[in-house]
């Protein structure tokens, strides 16, 4: 699905990365952290794909929001376990939406 963000200005941050072979355990922590990320303050949803390449983006309401989000501490641990076990690379990318449109079809 496509996050329903309101008016910007909001932020984003993408987060891309490649997985290592032995992503044991990875679906299920991701799964988590889309549901702790959506109880945080600031929150406004996500999107998320993989094929090779994973691409997440998380919308915010403020850099305060994001900042807090990092230092959750279950999001923390699973940072470390990205590291440790889940990830090759990774790059985290932080935006300013200004602009934003887009279509939708009716029925």
């Amino acid at each position: 699905m496509i996050a329903n963000t309101p008016q910007p200005p909001y932020y984003a941050v993408i987060f891309t990365s490649l997985k290592t072979p032995d992503d044991q355990g990875y679906n299920e922590m991701a799964k988590k952290m889309a549901s702790l990320a959506a109880q945080q303050p600031g929150y406004l949803g996500h999107e998320s794909a993989r094929d090779g390449v994973g691409i997440t983006v998380s919308y915010w309401r403020s850099m305060e929001d994001i900042r807090n989000w990092k230092q959750v501490s279950d999001h923390l641990a699973a940072q470390q376990l990205g590291i440790k076990q889940w990830y090759s690379a990774y790059k985290t990318r932080i935006c300013l939406v200004e602009r934003d449109y887009g279509f939708e079809k009716q029925g």
